[in-house]
């Protein structure tokens, strides 16, 4: 019936939350009189439990190709929508760059994974949150520049100029910090920005 792909304290991306957590149990559901379990899912203490397809191994984001794409990135499908905001009356929101809205980045798949901020806050200062908005949305891009910008001055054999070597340096302090395995930047990385 169903194998466990997951094992307890295993470190996996959960897709639809777009996070990294440990696996903190494997729920079998077993069905009276079958020897193996119908179904598996797996409580990564975010709240619910999640099915197999919903979560990748550590392993999977850090070692090769996926079979979707020749780069794999758990967040190639950000994008940036509008959400009617229900808090404020349009009339009151005469100063926002898009009345009765608020900004949405979505980052999975489905429509209910991403980023949002309360109506309040929002209100409060709108232009540094559509700022923001638009940051997240495009950061998948921003850090695929990094990469590219990293692995032309590793491979370039003739020698680059001063700038180009300082943005090399960043760029590669920005992928040591999203894809950080020791947990924070040092502080000679941002003594470096």
């Amino acid at each position: 019936m169903a194998k466990a792909v997951f094992h307890k304290s295993q470190r996996v991306y959960v897709k639809p939350v777009g996070t990294y957590a440990l696996v903190e149990r494997v729920v079998p559901h077993w069905v009276k009189g079958v020897e193996e379990p119908l179904r598996i899912v797996y409580d990564c203490g975010l709240g619910r439990d999640f099915k197999a397809r919903e979560l990748v191994s550590e392993k999977e984001l850090r070692g090769g190709p996926s079979q979707k794409s020749s780069e794999f990135s758990p967040y190639q499908q950000w994008r940036l929508e509008r959400r009617q905001n229900r808090q404020i009356v349009p009339e009151d929101s005469s100063h926002h760059p898009y009345p009765g809205t608020y900004p949405v980045v979505q980052t999975d798949e489905a429509d209910w994974g991403g980023w949002r901020v309360p109506g309040a806050e929002y209100n409060r200062d709108p232009e540094r949150i559509e700022y923001q908005a638009r940051i997240i949305a495009n950061s998948p891009d921003m850090l695929r520049i990094c990469k590219a910008i990293v692995k032309l001055a590793e491979t370039t054999k003739e020698p680059s100029s001063e700038s180009m070597v300082e943005i090399a340096k960043k760029a590669r302090a920005v992928l040591s910090h999203v894809y950080d395995q020791a947990g924070e930047r040092t502080q000679s990385t941002i003594a470096a920005e």
